[in-house]
């Protein structure tokens, strides 16, 4: 039996949408495969312009702790995850840097709001190495708070 490829889902706002969840579904369908779950931490206001580094007041972890249990429903066993670095493609370079992974999928807001968008996240992500799916967030979608 072949080993389950490994999928890194890097997701903030978006972490538990019906796009996202269902993106799981398939990939399950296609084959054995574990998932991991970066969420990066998110500054609000105008720290994200002053002090970029700062915390998120606890909000990637309380998306981190909403998200798992919808994500391991979808792929049918336990999801794993961690919250990253305020810089979304240092997140990525950190998780991958940990743990080798087949697959990169990026979930975002749509694209009109999408801050990861317009920082090009998903055409830098694609420089690391493995491959990179893009999810995007439709706007009836609703954020996990």
């Amino acid at each position: 039996m072949p080993e389950p490829a490994r999928i890194l889902l890097v997701a903030n706002r978006t972490a538990a949408t019906p796009r996202l969840l269902e993106a799981v579904r398939e990939r399950v369908a296609h084959g054995p495969a574990t998932f991991h779950l970066v969420v990066p931490r998110h500054p609000p206001g105008l720290h994200k312009v002053v002090d970029p580094q700062d915390g998120d007041g606890g909000e990637a972890e309380r998306t981190l702790a909403a998200a798992i249990g919808p994500l391991s429903e979808a792929a049918g066993s336990p999801v794993t995850g961690n919250v990253g670095s305020t810089e979304p493609l240092m997140a990525i370079e950190d998780a991958v840097n940990l743990a080798p992974y087949d697959e990169i999928v990026i979930s975002t807001l749509p694209k009109h709001i999408s801050r990861w968008l317009h920082l090009d996240l998903v055409s830098k992500a694609r420089g690391i190495g493995p491959k990179v799916t893009h999810i995007e967030a439709v706007d009836e979608e609703s954020p996990v708070p």
